[in-house]
């Protein structure tokens, strides 16, 4: 590999980790800008939904627009975007602000990692694409682990929130600066085709009400939340907006060039690769709740549970690496099966046989090493055999159905979480009896008149217990408070594991049809 493209791969890698930073380093400050700009938890909670969605929209988009106009010119607009984006989060006097800002900072950081993936497939070596892939995807997901607590590092260290997007700007200069001299592209053939605004707005406002239909759902109430009138609406206003869009696309003329590839959706092996894709972002996932596991069910404090968070961080660097070389040598679905079984291993160990920190570091680099190796090189590789000149659109439409993985997902672990502490009082009365323990002690005797457990989260059934002055009955209540939570956990993990091996099986049913082929 020349100078050249390590330059233009130093480049994109940093542009990644950039973007990618940006969702996660937001969470450390949430209470923060609640407090700052005087607002809900409900409407705090927008300024990472918000970034979400527009994640999604743009991916598709730019995926296109860097087909048409070349890879090196998209880059230089997103990171300029996403450089006064950050800027105008920073200076928003008034919460509406903040969040219009961040929208803009999201249409911005989401092509990022598309263009530079395209850019590795049309430029790099093909022996060498796998090894760069792995670790532009080994960026993607270090950053979205390690976010929260590179957030609550700045924090700590300037003690104002505007630095945490502050920062971006001078990365962003060296990026355009840098990305000016060593991003080199074959110079685009002229684009006769026009737009296709129509396509655009119908893509736009099908994934906009998809997305924010998905964040309707409770994880505690899945099935009633979906009966809801609001989710149903929303929802169904999503899926007529996808139908008009594919006749929409369907009648484009030969003058314009469609936003969606449908010649690829057509394709089974391209949408077999879209479902992988939405598992892998599920996976993803499910690694944010490795925290609370540690905080909540291996009792460690809250601000020791980011370091033993680190080697499942490293373990997914080493496994996005490890996989892209594996890519260049076996090819992308030996390396999806053995991030599978590996991913397989890791959800198992948790359940099964995690019970101390040294435990939790093995069973978590297992998972770690899995997903890492699934988010960079074998899945884009797969997504863009075949495209010729559609490989920007065929990265944005896998990108958006890994975003839409991440989406549900945290729904449906949370609902594990939850339902498990609604059995908090059952298990204390079931404790108490079994250990003769008076069941007027239980635990209903320590909270206000007309309160219960039920009601309250982990760290307020928590400090209730604590207070409890009677040794035996303190530690008994908190023994139950661990048991529940941990079930729930455990049912995290589990299902964690079965979408784990659904990619597994999938990747074998597609490895059947590219034989076919």
């Amino acid at each position: 590999m020349n100078r050249q493209l390590k330059g233009a791969l130093f480049v994109f890698a940093i542009g990644v980790f950039m973007a990618a930073l940006d969702n996660g380093i937001i969470t450390a400050s949430l209470t923060t800008l609640i407090y700052a700009f005087d607002v809900s938890a409900t409407w705090g909670s927008w300024t990472i939904t918000l970034y979400t969605l527009g994640l999604a929209i743009s991916v598709p988009i730019i995926g296109k627009l860097s087909d048409q106009f070349g890879r090196k010119r998209l880059f230089m607009i997103e990171v300029t975007l996403f450089a006064v984006g950050s800027l105008c989060v920073a200076l928003s006097p008034t919460f509406p602000l903040f969040l219009a800002s961040r929208f803009l900072q999201s249409l911005g950081g989401g092509g990022i990692f598309i263009i530079a993936s395209s850019y590795v497939l049309n430029t790099f070596p093909k022996d060498k694409q796998g090894r760069a892939l792995g670790l532009i995807g080994g960026m993607n997901g270090i950053a979205a682990i390690l976010g929260p607590n590179l957030g609550a590092l700045i924090l700590q260290a300037t003690g104002s929130w505007h630095w945490l997007f502050l920062i971006n700007i001078p990365i962003s200069i060296l990026l355009l600066l840098f990305g000016g001299s060593f991003i080199k592209e074959e110079e685009q053939e002229p684009v006769t085709e026009k737009m296709d605004w129509a396509g655009i707005l119908f893509l736009t406002t099908a994934v906009l009400s998809l997305m924010y239909s998905l964040t309707l759902l409770e994880g505690e109430a899945l099935l009633t939340s979906l009966l809801k009138p609001t989710f149903f609406t929303i929802f169904l206003l999503s899926v007529v907006l996808f139908v008009v869009l594919f006749q929409v696309e369907k009648r484009v003329g030969p003058n314009r060039d469609p936003i969606l590839p449908l010649n690829l959706i057509k394709t089974p092996t391209f949408r077999w690769t879209l479902l992988l894709a939405s598992f892998s972002g599920m996976i993803l996932a499910s690694v944010i709740f490795i925290p609370g596991y540690i905080e909540q069910y291996l009792d460690i404090p809250r601000e020791q549970a980011g370091f033993w968070f680190t080697p499942l961080a490293l373990a997914s660097g080493l496994g996005a690496g490890g996989g892209g070389t594996l890519v260049d040598k076996k090819g992308p679905i030996y390396t999806l099966i053995t991030a599978s079984l590996l991913a397989i291993i890791g959800f198992l160990l948790f359940p099964l046989w995690v019970d101390t920190l040294w435990q939790m570091t093995i069973a978590s680099s297992f998972v770690g090493a899995g997903f890492g190796m699934m988010l960079g090189a074998p899945i884009n590789v797969l997504a863009t055999e075949n495209t010729s000149e559609q490989k920007g659109v065929a990265l944005g439409t896998t990108s958006l159905f890994r975003q839409l993985g991440m989406t549900i997902a945290p729904t449906i672990y949370a609902g594990f979480l939850a339902r498990s502490l609604t059995n908090v009082e059952e298990k204390v009365s079931n404790n108490l009896s079994e250990e003769a323990i008076p069941a007027h002690a239980g635990g209903t005797l320590f909270l206000p008149e007309g309160e219960n457990l039920d009601e309250k989260d982990f760290e307020s059934i928590k400090s209730t217990f604590e207070l409890i002055q009677d040794e035996k009955l303190r530690e008994s209540m908190l023994t139950s408070l661990h048991q529940v939570v941990g079930s729930g956990y455990n049912g995290l993990f589990i299902s964690s594991l079965l979408i784990s091996a659904f990619a597994l099986f999938g990747t074998l049913h597609l490895r059947r049809l590219r034989k076919n082929q």
